[in-house]
């Protein structure tokens, strides 16, 4: 089945600034897909470029088979966009927003039926902006989704939210997918990238750097586990070196770091207890897509090397 987005060897550059460089990716169907980057990576002109809102000067793009350059109309009628700078009329009400979005889609789903699948009922008559951060986020997804799209691009969603209408943006976005939608999404927060996206792209310099799902990433990127527990600082950790899997031992007053990979928790604390020592704070810390992020994007001269 060809990908429902496929970007081959995208380059944009605005004067003197290479903005995309060669940039290739492919999204399947149904799936959400992550764009992670830097300020200035280059993310956002390629979702511009996918939705037609500006022009590549050099490679191929096609959204749901159609040429974003060559044929907008149709593929707009077919795709479904919350940019990363949206905003609405302070004096214009929740339900005239939909109306208005509603008469220029011809598949446009009622307005009614999505101010309530979208939890805006009671909020219809309501002006933009007496809508909490949460309730507005809600409103422009409700409006990028009223044509009932094939691709939905969600740009910095939850930009300026609070951790609480963070995690309601996130179930929307799930909902979308739920739906039959393929989610793109472009975003600065690693955990919203790690809870949502089937696979992320990391966009360096105007490239795509890697590509893989979050725990793909973090397998390939992410330097092996750590277990850390306390012990007395007078107590002699060196010949936790032996044990299977492990590949340093670092004190820290009473705090011992263990690095390795596999299963290092379980033949850590079976060696412990040979030993006769059970400490109550052993804990596993994993490297997160954070972690990942931070080595792809700071590896001088390009790429780190996988483990």
């Amino acid at each position: 089945m060809p990908a429902v987005v496929d970007v081959q060897h995208l380059r944009k550059a605005y004067g003197g600034v290479l903005a995309v460089d060669d940039l290739s990716l492919e999204v399947e169907e149904g799936e959400i897909f992550g764009l992670l980057g830097p300020n200035g990576a280059g993310k956002t002109t390629t979702v511009e470029c996918m939705e037609g809102l500006r022009h590549p000067d050099e490679g191929q793009i096609r959204v749901l088979g159609l040429d974003p350059s060559r044929e907008p109309r149709e593929l707009r009628r077919r795709i479904g966009c919350q940019l990363q700078q949206a905003a609405l009329p302070d004096r214009i009400r929740v339900w005239e927003a939909l109306d208005l979005f509603a008469a220029l889609a011809p598949q446009a789903a009622p307005w009614r039926v999505v101010l309530e699948r979208w939890g805006l009922e009671g909020r219809g008559r309501a002006a933009f902006s007496s809508l909490s951060g949460g309730e507005q986020q809600r409103l422009f997804v409700a409006l990028a989704l009223i044509n009932q799209p094939q691709v939905v691009f969600l740009d910095e969603l939850t930009q300026g939210l609070d951790p609480a209408a963070r995690r309601v943006a996130w179930d929307l976005v799930r909902s979308v997918r739920d739906r039959g939608a393929t989610v793109i999404l472009v975003t600065h927060f690693m955990e919203e990238a790690q809870q949502l996206c089937d696979r992320v792209a990391v966009v360096h310099r105007g490239r795509v750097a890697a590509v893989d799902s979050p725990q793909g990433l973090i397998s390939r990127y992410g330097g092996g586990v750590r277990v850390v527990f306390s012990t007395p600082a007078h107590q002699d950790a060196d010949w936790l070196r032996r044990v299977p899997h492990v590949s340093g031992v670092a004190r820290h007053g009473p705090r011992v770091e263990v690095s390795g990979d596999g299963p290092l928790l379980a033949h850590l604390g079976a060696a412990l207890i040979a030993h006769g020592m059970e400490p109550a704070d052993l804990r596993l810390e994993q490297p997160t897509l954070e972690d990942v992020f931070l080595r792809i994007t700071q590896a001088p001269g390009g790429v780190p090397p996988e483990r």
